[in-house]
Order: C-alpha cells, then sequence, then structure tokens
C-alpha cells in the first residue's frame, strides 16, 4: 500500500474518532497507530508489539516531565506562589499598567502552570481591576490569554511543545529557550489586539467582587524570591546543559572547561532532574506557607497526576502514531515531492507543517492532539531530509499553528467563556482571532528566525 494512503487512513481515523464519534483522544490516536502499523511493511508477528514499543519510548522521554510539571502548578498555586508573583508585577508597573503586570504575570505563571490553572488563578484579579477602573474587562481577560496561550503552546515542560520536540529530536533546552524568544512577541502582538478590541467591544463583567479578598490573601503569600524559585530554576538548569553543549562545538578551543562541566550540567541539566527539583522546592514551599502535613501533601500530588496521566496518555500515543509512520516509509515517499531540480525544502516545510496542524486543530479542538500528530506526521515524512535551518523551527511552526481556529470544539475557548463570564458569541469574536493572531505571529517570527539565524 502507498506511503501516502496509509497517512491519509491514519488521519481520517483519528478525525472521525474524535470528530464524529466523540471517542477519546488517547483512543483515537493509538486505533491510528494500530491501523498504520498493520497497514505498514514489516514482520506479522511485531504489528502490535512495535507499536507498545514505540509508546513506552515516547512515555519514558515526556512522562516524568508532564508530571513533575503538573505538581509544580498545583503546588504553586496553593502556597500562594502564585498570588505573590502577581502582586510583584502589579507594584513594579503600577495600576496605570495594570493590564500589562496581568500579561507579565500570564506569562511567567504560564511557563510551568497549565493555561486553564493560570486563567482560573488570575480571573479573579481581572474581576477586581474591572470593579476599581470601571472599564477595560475584556482587556485584562485578553492581557492573560495572550501571554498564557503563547507560553503553553511554545515553551516545555507543557506537553504540546514537550512532545513535539521529543518526537523531532529536538533539544529540550534549545526549544525552551527559543520558544520564550517566539512568545514574547506573539504575546506583544496579542495584547495589542486585546486593547483594540476592548475599544470596540462593551463586555460587562459579570460576576460579583469580593471585596478585601486580595488583601487577605496576601497576608499569606511566601517571600517573592521563594515564589519564583520553582518557575526560574528549571529553566536556568536546563538551559545551562544547553548551552555548555553548545559551547563544546562553538568554542572548541576551550574543550577542556567544557568537557569539566559537561558531567555536572548534563545531570543538573537533565529536564527530569531540573523538574523534580523544582517540584521539591514547590512542595517545600506550601509546606512552608500552608504548615501541610504529609496527607495534604499527598493529596496535592495524587491530584496533580492525576490530571497528568491522560496527558500523557495521549502524547505518547501520539508518539507511537508517529513511529508507525516511519515504519510505513512514508519518509522516502516525501523526498520525491522535493526531487527534479529545485534542492532541498525551505521554508515551505514550517507552511505546510503549520497547515496540517491548524486543518486538526480546527477538525478536533485539542491543541495537544494536533501539535503530537503533526510532529508525527512530519518526523516521518523528513526523517533522511536536510533542511537548513535547525529543526527547532519545525517544532514553533508546528505549536504556532495549533493556535489558530480554537472555536466551540476547544476546552480553551469554554475555559476563557465560561470562567471569563464571556457569552459565547462575545468569545467568538475575541478570543477566536486573538488565539489566531499570537499563531500567526508566532510564525512570521519562526519564518524570519529562520532565515536570518538557522542555526546550522
Amino acid at each position: 500500500m502507498h506511503p501516502f494512503l496509509i497517512l491519509l487512513a491514519g488521519l481520517a481515523v483519528i478525525l472521525v474518532a474524535i470528530v464524529g464519534l466523540r471517542v477519546h483522544a488517547f483512543l483515537a490516536l493509538l486505533g491510528a497507530a494500530i491501523l498504520v502499523s498493520f497497514l505498514a511493511p514489516g514482520d506479522d508477528l511485531t504489528r502490535i508489539s512495535r507499536v507498545a514499543e514505540a509508546f513506552g519510548r515516547m512515555t519514558g522521554s515526556v512522562g516524568i516531565v508532564i508530571a513533575l510539571a503538573a505538581i509544580v502548578g498545583t503546588a504553586m498555586t496553593d502556597s500562594g506562589a502564585a498570588d505573590r508573583i502577581v502582586a510583584a508585577f502589579l507594584r513594579v508597573l503600577g495600576e496605570k499598567r495594570d493590564a500589562v503586570a496581568l500579561g507579565a504575570t500570564s506569562f511567567v505563571l504560564s511557563l510551568p502552570v497549565f493555561f486553564d490553572t493560570v486563567f482560573f488563578l488570575l480571573a479573579p484579579l481581572a474581576r477586581s481591576m474591572h470593579a476599581r477602573t470601571k472599564r477595560h474587562y475584556l482587556k485584562y481577560l485578553l492581557a492573560m490569554c495572550a501571554s498564557g496561550v503563547a507560553t503553553h503552546t511554545l515553551v516545555p515542560p507543557h506537553p504540546g511543545p514537550l512532545g513535539v520536540a521529543d518526537t523531532l529530536h529536538v533539544d529540550l533546552g534549545l526549544m525552551i529557550l527559543m520558544g520564550i524568544a517566539i512568545s514574547v512577541p506573539s504575546s506583544i502582538v496579542g495584547f495589542a489586539f486585546g486593547t483594540w478590541i476592548d475599544r470596540r467591544m462593551d463586555v460587562p463583567m459579570r460576576f460579583p467582587v469580593v471585596e478585601g479578598a486580595q488583601a487577605a490573601a496576601e497576608k499569606r503569600m511566601p517571600p517573592l524570591v521563594l515564589a519564583v524559585l520553582p518557575v526560574v530554576l528549571p529553566v536556568i538548569l536546563i538551559a545551562t546543559g544547553t548551552m555548555v553543549e553548545a559551547m563544546r562545538v562553538w568554542m572548541p578551543a576551550r574543550m577542556e572547561l567544557w568537557n569539566a562541566l559537561r558531567p555536572v550540567t548534563s545531570v543538573l541539566g537533565n529536564p527530569n532532574f531540573a523538574m523534580f527539583i523544582s517540584a521539591a522546592l514547590a512542595l517545600m514551599l506550601m509546606v512552608r506557607q500552608r504548615q501541610s502535613g504529609a496527607a495534604e501533601i499527598a493529596a496535592v500530588v495524587d491530584r496533580a497526576i492525576m490530571g497528568a496521566g491522560a496527558v500523557i496518555l495521549i502524547v505518547a500515543a501520539g508518539g507511537a502514531f508517529g513511529a508507525m509512520l516511519q515504519a510505513a516509509k512514508i519518509g522516502p515517499a516525501i523526498q520525491v515531492l522535493f526531487a527534479g531540480g529545485r534542492g532541498q525544502p525551505g521554508l515551505s516545510v514550517l507552511l505546510l507543517a503549520f497547515a496540517i496542524t491548524v486543518v486538526i486543530k480546527v477538525a478536533q479542538g485539542s491543541s495537544t492532539v494536533a501539535m503530537i500528530t503533526t510532529a508525527g506526521m512530519m518526523s516521518a515524512m523528513l526523517s533522511d531530509v536536510v533542511l537548513p535551518f535547525h529543526l527547532v523551527y519545525l517544532c514553533t511552526a508546528i505549536s504556532s499553528g495549533s493556535l489558530v481556529g480554537s472555536w466551540m470544539n476547544d476546552a480553551g475557548f469554554w475555559v476563557f467563556s465560561r470562567i471569563g463570564g464571556v457569552t459565547e458569541l462575545e468569545t467568538l469574536r475575541s478570543w477566536t482571532p486573538l488565539s489566531a493572531i499570537v499563531g500567526l505571529t508566532s510564525l512570521v517570527t519562526t519564518l524570519t528566525l529562520a532565515t536570518v539565524l538557522p542555526l546550522r
């Protein structure tokens, strides 16, 4: 069977199962992986076992990081560390820049914490700001979302970008650095759109505000240095490991120094170890602030990893689907498309990856599923193709596409609508274009960097 037909069959299974039959994404991706494995060449005795092996490899690569990131986010919320970061930004930027403070806070908190948790955490603050200013409620909400969705889809350890980086074999530290670099301009452009649309849409605040709640909560907040430590430390550790590996290539004259540092940074900069330290710090901070006992700590960890479990299964099933596409020999087949005198593929690959992700996102709603599915397809297609830029840009192009086309089949749509107190029509006029603008800005930034800074 031709590899492209196998690809279409696998993709059809995913879309029909999720969109048409409302099957859970884990079962849809796993079923597609099994179908592709049966259609692909190979030993009949290994058609199921190779799916399980690929699933296990992906779980081993991302499972620990996703689970630990969920623990960090839950513990930071319970300890008041997230509230402290919010208060710090407000104090530095002042009340006149309260929307900027909300956006900056969302950016920082969304590095380790899932977007819906950050939005739920900051939404009451947006309501209290509106109660004080009597305006700009939609601007406050969109300021949080612009930076929150950008980091959530571009920066590991969030499951989407983490799974994409692992599938395409991109160094996690480099993915973090480039994800942050690309999400900054995307957040700024998204904030500008929020300011613009706020002047044209009169969205009332439909929730009551509890006066004095913020002042009472502030008394229980930890010091700022301790609050930001679970966020900053793993980024520094992972980035340090990446930089030492890069310096061994860029500055070979100091090879003795880099070789001496490498045993230390390879341990401390390992994402699993860095996130383990971050989770331990976040839990210790919770104990410090709330005098939590062993039972309460266990309950927090249990709540976090139960939520992370479904995400890990989806990411691992998507990895298995990608591996089975590789077994179907779709990589050599795609090379034919680039043959015929035009040389190696260039930016068109990034546009193709972006477009595929958008189609899958619009069809089934989940950004993570769209990213993981596209990453598996592109990994199989380009397994033997040399690109003129680093694969990290393929990762960010895929992540960018997952932001375009958010509507009523996307959980983020309903998080914004229900927690923000915004009607469905208002959400379609504000949230949907905002996420698309953030995604398109990320794509433009990706294309620009791939051209001027290919990292090859």
